[in-house]
């Protein structure tokens, strides 16, 4: 019989820096693939158009470079999105200074790599939406897509000529879904 040591949280944010990338699930440590040239231009040109928006309004806060939210405790799940927004009225009140979030963004966004797996992008998409994520967009630069997901029913995908509309989550926000992948 095996026994597996979970990891905390704690632990995790401890753990030296080995050049690589994980994530914690489940208390367990779960490597992620390096992100391609193409996956940082999507993630840079939607981080821009959506800082831009979120800055001149006020609206709250903007990350991006795979922040850490802590979606569950005992085991501990610590999840990282390509990018995160969190409401100015959540912000306040709250040290920012954790170094994991306790809880899911307001919007949580993942740009699909090409080495993962349908089932990968639906277990984020879940954990998401479980953890109380209002709205989680998957970007696949491959298909030059984002679908868009509320809950578990409330499921589109926009393409290039479709606008992306931040709704009631990063109200007034839109633009072209193909302006995403025009630079790359």
């Amino acid at each position: 019989m095996s026994i597996t040591t979970l990891l905390t949280a704690e632990q995790f944010l401890a753990m030296p820096d080995d050049g690589l990338r994980y994530e914690l699930i489940a208390g367990e440590l779960r490597k992620m693939s390096p992100a391609s040239m193409e996956h940082c231009n999507v993630v840079s040109e939607l981080h821009g158009r959506l800082w831009q928006h979120v800055f001149q309004h006020k609206l709250g806060k903007l990350y991006v470079s795979e922040p850490g939210f802590r979606l569950s405790r005992d085991p501990d799940t610590v999840r990282m999105p390509d990018i995160a927004f969190l409401r100015r009225e959540r912000l306040r009140g709250r040290d920012r200074r954790v170094p994991f979030w306790s809880g899911a963004p307001d919007l949580a966004v993942e740009v699909v790599s090409p080495n993962d797996t349908q089932n990968e992008v639906d277990e984020k998409v879940k954990a998401w939406l479980d953890a109380g994520a209002a709205m989680v967009w998957v970007v696949n630069p491959a298909r030059r897509s984002v679908t868009v997901y509320r809950n578990s029913t409330d499921i589109k995908t926009l393409t290039e000529k479709d606008k992306l509309d931040g709704e009631d989550v990063v109200p007034g926000f839109r633009c072209r879904v193909g302006e995403i992948f025009e630079n790359l």
